[in-house]
């Protein structure tokens, strides 16, 4: 028979046994375990905090036939994604945990602590509190990241002729999800390359704290290039002109999807690369980088003037229009 949570009490056994452990002490003072944690902010001085949340929810950012690793793995990485895109360092996070009654149970459980464990221990990162709760499953996080005083890269920074860049090749998430819906395989692909980009993408942590001192203005790549280069647009008042045959692509997804992964790579999300712009002056710097091995890491484009004065994003020249530019979670 399956555990289940029906008093309080077990809430607070389930966090005993399957995240307390996930608390290191650097920088934490009170961990998990009371109302509230406390950090030693004291200990990192002269840092600015970065805060970021994100929410997944089941059948909308992973499919119900997702392990419970495989969950914790992805929640963890795409958060610390929102921290490599602002140049941060990944200090804490919390985590709210609504789980159905019926994954209340050991195994579900061990699986997903372990993945979170997993992720934790590379970057380096403590779980410092959150809730448990019964209710569909969604797995909220919020991370705490710092960086040195007035370092952060912000989506307002880019400036008309500021060039594009992506740190890597795009149409992975979108090809992955159609590996998991079970669509035909016609050439031979890396589905465990895929299945991997999409359950554990590779937050770029060192390397956003590399695009510190070169880079104008960076966003992680999540709900589609366009829609995300678009947030850049707005916050920085210019526009943005995308090189579609310049977006790299993996010769895999390429040769079994043909046309459609080159739809993928600008809209279909899910790739959790970064898509950061760099003043004309400093493109030096990152054009050394892709040749001494950084392969993938490509300029696509060019920021332009907002001509009409509304900050968009051009696709070789023509506007997007409103229904092509990405994943909406109210859309319709």
């Amino acid at each position: 028979m399956l555990q289940t949570i029906p008093k309080k009490e077990d809430e607070f056994e389930i966090i005993e046994s399957y995240f307390k452990g996930l608390t290191a002490q650097d920088g934490v003072f009170l961990g998990i375990g009371d109302d509230a944690a406390i950090l030693d902010i004291s200990a990192t001085p002269k840092h600015q905090l970065v805060v970021a949340t994100d929410t997944l929810v089941e059948n909308i950012h992973f499919p119900s036939s997702a392990v419970s690793y495989q969950i914790a793995q992805r929640a963890l990485c795409v958060n610390l994604s929102d921290i490599a895109a602002m140049g941060a360092i990944p200090r804490w996070f919390t985590l709210s945990l609504s789980l159905p009654r019926k994954l209340a149970n050991n195994s579900w459980l061990k699986g997903f602590s372990s993945g979170l464990a997993e992720v934790a221990d590379e970057f380096k990162c403590s779980l410092i509190g959150g809730d448990t709760t019964s209710g569909a499953l969604s797995i909220s996080i919020t991370m705490l990241g710092e960086v040195p005083p007035g370092s952060a890269i912000t989506r307002g920074g880019a400036n008309d002729g500021d060039f594009i860049y992506v740190s890597g090749a795009l149409g992975d998430g979108a090809a992955a999800l159609s590996v998991i819906q079970g669509n035909e395989i016609k050439h031979k692909i890396d589905s465990e390359r895929l299945l991997s980009r999409f359950y554990r993408p590779e937050p770029k942590i060192e390397f956003g704290q590399k695009l510190r001192d070169v880079a104008s203005a960076c966003i992680d790549i999540s709900d589609g290039l366009v829609a995300d280069l678009e947030h850049i647009c707005r916050s920085s008042g210019v526009s943005a002109n995308v090189n579609t045959s310049d977006v790299p692509i993996k010769d895999d997804v390429r040769s079994q999807w043909g046309g459609n992964c080159v739809k993928w790579a600008l809209f279909g999300g899910d790739d959790y690369h970064l898509c950061f712009t760099v003043p004309e002056h400093l493109t030096e710097i990152v054009d050394s980088w892709s040749a001494d091995g950084l392969s993938d890491l490509k300029k696509i484009g060019r920021m332009t003037r907002c001509n009409d004065g509304v900050p968009q994003v051009f696709l070789d020249g023509a506007a997007v229009v409103q229904q092509n530019k990405g994943f909406d979670h109210f859309g319709g």
